[in-house]
């Protein structure tokens, strides 16, 4: 009994965990680009066009009302960089190559648009993370990365993440 309550408690505070089953379907999401933990095409990258890749999204909770994009490089020489910040992004099932869905926040290079891989040096990962939630968010157009984690605070219904690597020539 005690186990059913922590069970129930556990799920009911953690919304995110929750939506991101809901429905039995996992979000998920991908590119017909590159695969998980493989290596991003050079057009995608500084040394390339520096065009977004295409993402596919998959299993996004029936109550979405949006969704938003981060992604970033842990492996930075000084700490996390910000690549992109979108936001109020319509529900879809795909973000297009070279496609600006909703709303751009400011990424580490100080632009407000998609900024490949180019790390300084070795092999970097990058964390393509999307978010289901549950509002449009009150945010101008230019926020960055911690504004919109502020922002969904409360609104988050599922998440997914794809993760590609990239190392300069």
């Amino acid at each position: 009994m005690v186990f059913v309550l922590a069970a129930v408690l556990f799920i009911s505070i953690n919304p995110c965990k929750a939506g991101e089953e809901e429905g039995g379907v996992l979000m998920k999401l991908a590119s017909p680009e590159f695969k998980q933990n493989s290596l991003i095409p050079k057009k995608f990258t500084c040394q390339g066009a520096d065009i977004n890749p295409a993402l596919v999204i998959e299993g996004a909770p029936l109550n979405t009302k949006t969704l938003a994009l981060i992604v970033d490089d842990p492996d930075a020489p000084m700490g996390m960089w910000v690549h992109w910040v979108m936001y109020n992004i319509p529900i879809a099932t795909r973000i297009d190559e070279d496609s600006i869905p909703g709303k751009q926040g400011m990424n580490d290079f100080g632009r407000h648009d998609y900024g490949g891989p180019c790390p300084p040096s070795g092999t970097h990962r990058y964390f393509f993370k999307i978010y289901a939630l549950d509002t449009e968010l009150d945010l101008k157009e230019g926020a960055d990365k911690k504004a919109l984690e502020k922002a969904m605070e409360g609104h988050i219904l599922g998440k997914a993440e794809l993760i590609g690597l990239y190392k300069k020539d």
